[in-house]
């Protein structure tokens, strides 16, 4: 069995497999998850549970530091059969969504199911770069252009 990796030890892949799950649509989840035969045998190690964490703000982005309030966020950790543990985290009453995520985490430290994870992964990313040009494109219609005629005094 392998040393399972930490926050601390994962790799760039491994935090933007992270991070694409804990942006995913849990139904989106749920499907692939449903999909999956046979599925593997896992179990809890943390969770899933749900409890809040203070948001941090900076002054104009480089000042001192400020508490901006709190968020509510879910977490879940579990341990595959075979040794990975995954660990899943999303903002909001989701604690479903975040023992997917974790699932998925731990698959992905898998060879045959890292593809899997992968084409998950792609498709939630092209999901969300569509949503954010959608969103580009709608508040672009509403931008206003400002410009300073000067006059001839000076």
């Amino acid at each position: 069995m392998t040393q399972p990796q930490t926050a601390e030890t994962a790799g760039p892949d491994r935090r933007r497999i992270m991070e694409a799950l804990a942006k995913a649509d849990q139904s989106l989840l749920e499907e692939i998850w449903a999909g999956l035969a046979p599925q593997p045998i896992h179990s809890a190690v943390r969770g899933p549970e749900t409890g809040l964490v203070m948001i941090r703000g900076r002054i104009g982005g480089g000042g001192a530091p400020f508490n901006l309030g709190e968020a509510t966020v879910s977490r879940a950790t579990i341990r595959l059969e075979s040794g990975e543990i995954g660990f899943g985290q999303t903002l909001g009453l989701a604690p479903r969504k975040a023992e997917l995520a974790a699932l998925f985490d731990a698959l992905s430290q898998r060879a045959e199911f890292s593809g899997l994870v992968s084409e998950l992964v792609a498709s939630i990313e092209a999901g969300i770069a569509d949503d954010d040009a959608e969103h580009l494109r709608r508040t672009a219609a509403t931008r206003v252009d400002f410009f300073t005629m000067v006059r001839g005094e000076d």
